[in-house]
Order: C-alpha cells, then sequence, then structure tokens
C-alpha cells in the first residue's frame, strides 16, 4: 500500500514537471554560420515573449541578421562593459508597437550566460532588435549601470543549444561593434 502511494505521489510530481517544462516555448533560430535553440518564458515576461513571437510566427525575422557585436576589445573604453551579439534588424515598417518594458525587477529573470533580451534605446521602445548574452552581464538587469536610466532590459528566454554559434559569431570581424559581414538569420521557427 505504501509502495503504491509512494509510486502514485511520484508519477504526478512527474507529470507536474513535465507539464511545467512545456509550459516554456522553445525555437530554433537558423543562421548561416548554423543554429542557436532558445527557449522562451512566457510566464515571466508574457508581452515580452508574445512580441518576440509576433516576429516569428509572421517570419519577420526572416534575412536579418546579426549585426552588431559587444566583445571584450572593443568594449575596453566603456565605463560598464559587456558582452552580446544582437540580432533581430529590419526595416521599420515591419515593425510592431514598441511594447511595454518587462524589466528584471518585474521578472525574476537576470541577464546571465545564454540568456536572451530584448534590445531597446529607451524604457517601452523594444521593437524587434534581440540580444544574447555572453557570460553574465548583471549590469543589463535592473538597477544595472550598462543604462544611464537604470531600468536595464527585458530578459525573456536562454540559449539551451548552440552557445559556441553564438561565441562564433562575436569573434567575427567587427569595426566599430558593427560585424563587417553580418550573420544571416535565415529563420526562427518554433519547434
Amino acid at each position: 500500500m505504501i509502495l503504491k502511494r509512494l509510486t502514485l505521489v511520484l508519477a504526478a510530481t512527474l507529470l507536474l514537471i513535465s507539464s511545467e517544462a512545456q509550459k516554456n516555448i522553445k525555437c530554433l533560430i537558423k543562421t548561416s554560420m548554423g543554429d542557436i535553440t532558445i527557449e522562451l518564458y512566457p510566464e515571466q515576461a508574457p508581452v515580452t515573449v508574445s512580441n518576440f513571437l509576433y516576429y516569428v510566427d509572421h517570419h519577420l525575422y526572416d534575412s536579418s541578421t546579426f549585426f552588431r557585436v559587444c566583445t571584450p576589445a572593443n568594449e575596453v573604453s566603456k565605463l560598464v562593459p559587456i558582452q552580446v551579439i544582437q540580432g533581430g534588424d529590419m526595416a521599420a515598417e515591419k515593425h510592431a508597437a514598441p511594447i511595454v518594458m518587462e524589466n528584471t525587477n518585474k521578472t525574476g529573470l537576470r541577464h546571465k550566460d545564454g540568456t536572451i533580451s530584448m534590445a531597446r534605446d529607451s524604457v517601452n521602445s523594444a521593437t524587434s532588435e534581440f540580444f544574447i548574452c555572453i557570460n553574465s552581464q548583471p549590469a543589463l538587469d535592473h538597477d544595472g549601470t550598462r543604462n544611464p536610466d537604470g531600468q536595464g532590459f527585458a530578459a525573456f528566454g536562454k540559449v539551451t543549444k548552440g552557445m559556441k554559434v553564438v561565441k562564433h559569431i562575436q569573434e567575427q570581424p567587427e569595426k566599430d561593434q558593427r560585424l563587417l559581414k553580418p550573420v544571416i538569420i535565415y529563420n526562427i521557427s518554433r519547434l
């Protein structure tokens, strides 16, 4: 009887864990340098994930690029250096309306190695561009010192496979943080 109850409790726990894992959304970023698999967190960052998936589902990232890299060498003169690759550039007429920013103070997510986050100029200005962190980047979190307004950036997922590709993109020749030959994003699709 005890063994039967224990088996039922274990089965229920595994089912709960499995359903929790299914709430996250996986996507594949196919690039000219290889594939990157990401996992998105719609429960923590619903607005940001919905925004990203709008661009994915409407194929607006097709033929966009990773175009900017921040490296230790090109960030040496910055007060707060970071390491990221940035992509998702497209013509302004393809942009959806900017979204309300879900910073890390609201979501509990942090800018760690492999975190995917929305690029922005000012608060509530993010549209299509996103970046992927290389190593931990706490200066990009809420109250971080990279952005003068202290609001940080909206993390919404992480790389689960393909960090070698991310790092390879970061190593490409650049000038003033712009890749001399941007890396093509063939498409981003849900898995």
